[in-house]
C-alpha cells in the first residue's frame, strides 16, 4: 500500500488500476530478479557466465535488503536461492542459506549502511561477496566430502564485486521510479 493510503483521513477507496499499480511495484524486485537470473542462463557463451547468477542474486538481494526491504522479504529471496539451486551445480540448499544470511546482515546493519555513500556500501558488498563466495566454497567442500579448488570461489567473489556498481545503476533508478509504490 502506498503510503498516502496508510494517512488519517477520509478518502475513497483506490481504484482497481491503483491497487493494480501498487501490486505490479511491489512485485518488481522479485520479478526481475527472475527475469535476470532466466536471462543470465541463455548460452552467451563467455568464460565465467556460470558465476554471473549468483553474482546478479547476492547483488539483488543486497540492494533491495538496504534500500527497500518490503520489496524483497525472505520468503522471496528464499524463492530466489531455491531456483538459484535448481539452475545450478551447486548442492541443494547453499544458495538459500547464503542469500538469507546476506539479507539477515544487511537488515541488521541497514540503519548505518543505507545513509552512507555508495563507495562504503560498494566496499561493504565487497566484503559481502568475498564473505559468500568462501562460504559457499566451504559448505560445498563439506557436503561433497571433498575439498574443492579454490580459485572458483575467488572468481566468483570477482564477479559479484565487479558486477555491483552496474546492477546499482539499474537497480537505484527501478528504485526511484518502477518499484515506488508510493508513486502509484
Amino acid at each position: 500500500m502506498a503510503a498516502a493510503d496508510r494517512l488519517p483521513g477520509i478518502r475513497p477507496r483506490p481504484s482497481l488500476g491503483r491497487r493494480l499499480d501498487i501490486m505490479a511495484r511491489q512485485a518488481f524486485p522479485m520479478a526481475s530478479a527472475v527475469a535476470l537470473l532466466l536471462l543470465l542462463q541463455l548460452p552467451f557463451g563467455f568464460p565465467g557466465q556460470a558465476a554471473l547468477p549468483p553474482a546478479a542474486c547476492l547483488g539483488i538481494v543486497y540492494f533491495w535488503s538496504l534500500f527497500r526491504p518490503a520489496a524483497m522479504p525472505p520468503l522471496a529471496t528464499f524463492v530466489l536461492g531455491v531456483l538459484l539451486d535448481l539452475l545450478g551445480t551447486l548442492p541443494s540448499g547453499i544458495a538459500p542459506l547464503t542469500l538469507l544470511l546476506t539479507q539477515g546482515l544487511c537488515l541488521r546493519w541497514r540503519g548505518g549502511l543505507a545513509r552512507q555513500g555508495f563507495l562504503r556500501i560498494y566496499l561493504v558488498f565487497i566484503v559481502f561477496a568475498c564473505a559468500d563466495a568462501a562460504l559457499v566454497w566451504a559448505l560445498a567442500s563439506l557436503l561433497l566430502f571433498r575439498v574443492l579448488p579454490t580459485a572458483p570461489a575467488m572468481l566468483q567473489a570477482l564477479i559479484s564485486a565487479s558486477l555491483y556498481p552496474a546492477l546499482a545503476i539499474l537497480l537505484t533508478g527501478a528504485h526511484r521510479s518502477i518499484a515506488n509504490p508510493d508513486r502509484a
